[in-house]
């Protein structure tokens, strides 16, 4: 059976970029072809604002190549986006009829406040924060949102870009001395026209190439351990660092740096003091990297439009459910083992052996749901899959260190092998930290024994102490011999956390 596949065309100031996406079998739009063009367009918008022939014949030619690979997949419909270099070109019904006639696409000029929205559906869709302030730096315009309790409140597009402020600012490939203070008081003066943004104190999010190029760069001078860049946090001083690093350097250095495509070499300088200088008026000391941008948004405003307001109701509920799908887990399992976890680490705080949190249950709940998710890949090495699985992929939702902490838990096969998985991010947690995650996945792995044939049987748990002992009462709605059989064999990982003996004693409810 053909797979469904969908396409848009970004054209954008700097860059002209063609994405297919294929639909899994969870439904989710993956990107599986993405196809990129440096067409700078923003340098052939003449003085008087219009856009040269060159530049239209650039344009043309470029969606000739990529109509051949929309062609190749036998895709009718192509969604044709353009930003600021056509909107802002006063020949722009010239350009719509002349790529009518010669392609097979009909070009749709974004206004200012859609490729504002689009960006803001992106980040609210894929991100955790329910306050922030997102910035899409392209090549002719820079759009900023304000959102609060996941509600788009404030945009502004401004009319300059990492292309366009290259082009009004700087005459070389680097800034001399002069030329980086005149930008700075540009940017300086253009964003305290906005009250909104003044001392917010609210993530700053970053969408686009520039965020994404600076992000990358970070993660390769700092040697980051996980994959995946979407959701990456860098502290105010990490941004000033990479600034500093790529002005201390001649042009051939910049281009040779490694995170950096050598297309964005010349134009990287002033798209970071862009983030720079909003960092500095919100207020903030964190920046985010947002993978989803424009072309992610258009979808979402498509998918999920029976959605109130097109938002996903909970977008880690969302992410997960994608994982039970791609992995095949029994869905009506994972709930029991979350329940019979939850269940037990409640029982636990109330008898006085430790003190949680929301976010623990949170974790917790998490873990539980993708508990032994390897063993789609490998039964017999199923917790070393399950590590690298959910620590390495993208997780929409949750933060670099929290998808970290849930493949610990998640993993847990016993302390040693949690011990070898969390030796590489030791200077991320503190001791007690790592020894509380250690708990949470004994504790798992037990409440996964507890429904071993996955007839959901466990109705309630409740622990007593008996001297030394601790004490597991469950009552199940039917016959528990198999599961106590494997409840025998796991405990002892919790006995060696808790550092007391357990017994457990089932019965049936009543």
């Amino acid at each position: 059976m053909d797979q469904e596949k969908y396409a848009i065309i970004d054209i954008g100031s700097n860059t002209m970029r063609l994405v297919i996406y294929t639909r899994d079998k969870s439904g989710r739009l993956a990107e599986t072809e993405n196809v990129k063009a440096v067409a700078r367009l923003r340098s052939y918008l003449s003085a008087s604002g219009r856009l040269e022939d060159k530049g239209v014949e650039i344009l043309i030619h470029t969606l000739q190549s990529f109509q051949e690979v929309t062609r190749h997949h036998n895709l009718q419909e192509v969604k044709c986006v353009a930003t600021a270099a056509i909107r802002q070109a006063n020949n722009k019904q010239e350009i719509l009829d002349k790529v009518k006639e010669q392609t097979d696409f009909s070009i749709r000029i974004l206004s200012e406040y859609e490729e504002a929205h689009y960006g803001y559906l992106a980040v609210v869709n894929s991100m955790p924060f329910e306050n922030g302030l997102s910035v899409d730096i392209g090549g002719g315009s820079t759009e900023l949102t304000l959102f609060e309790n996941r509600k788009l409140i404030y945009f502004y597009s401004f009319p300059f870009g990492a292309l366009s402020l290259k082009e009004q600012f700087i005459k070389g490939d680097m800034p001399t001395s002069s030329e980086l203070k005149k930008l700075r008081a540009f940017l300086d003066k253009q964003f305290q026209i906005l009250p909104w943004i003044q001392n917010k104190k609210l993530p700053l999010v970053g969408i686009g190439g520039s965020a994404r190029n600076m992000a990358q760069i970070h993660q390769e001078l700092i040697e980051y351990p996980l994959a995946g860049i979407h959701q990456y946090i860098m502290k105010r001083k990490d941004v000033q660092t990479i600034n500093d690093m790529l002005l201390s350097m001649n042009f051939d250095e910049v281009q040779r740096v490694e995170g950096l495509s050598k297309d964005r070499a010349d134009i990287i300088i002033p798209a970071i003091e862009v983030f720079s200088y909003l960092m500095n008026c919100i207020g903030t000391d964190t920046f985010v990297l947002s993978r989803k941008g424009l072309r992610d948004g258009v979808f979402y405003s498509e998918l999920i439009k029976d959605f109130e307001d097109g938002l996903f109701p909970n977008v880690v509920e969302e992410s997960f459910y994608e994982l039970a799908v791609d992995y095949d887990i029994n869905l009506k399992h994972a709930e029991q083992v979350s329940a019979n976890a939850v269940m037990m680490a409640q029982e636990m705080e109330e008898y006085g052996t430790f003190t949680l949190d929301p976010k623990d249950i949170r974790y917790i709940r998490l873990g539980s749901a993708v508990y032994n998710l390897g063993s789609y890949i490998d039964a017999d090495a199923s917790h070393q899959h399950t590590f690298y699985l959910l620590a390495n992929r993208t997780i929409d939702g949750l933060l670099h260190k929290e998808r970290l902490i849930v493949a610990l838990i998640a993993s847990f096969k016993n302390k040693e092998v949690f011990k070898r998985n969390a030796a590489l991010y030791e200077e991320w947690f503190t001791k007690e930290e790592l020894a509380k995650y250690s708990l949470f996945g004994a504790i798992i792995k037990l409440a996964y024994s507890l429904n071993a044939t996955k007839r959901n049987i466990v109705e309630e748990i409740e622990i007593n102490s008996a001297g030394e002992e601790l004490l597991f009462n469950v009552y199940c709605n039917s016959d528990w011999t198999p599961e106590e059989y494997q409840v025998e064999k796991q405990k002892k990982h919790l006995e060696k956390q808790l550092k007391k003996p357990i017994q457990f004693q089932f019965a049936l409810s009543e």
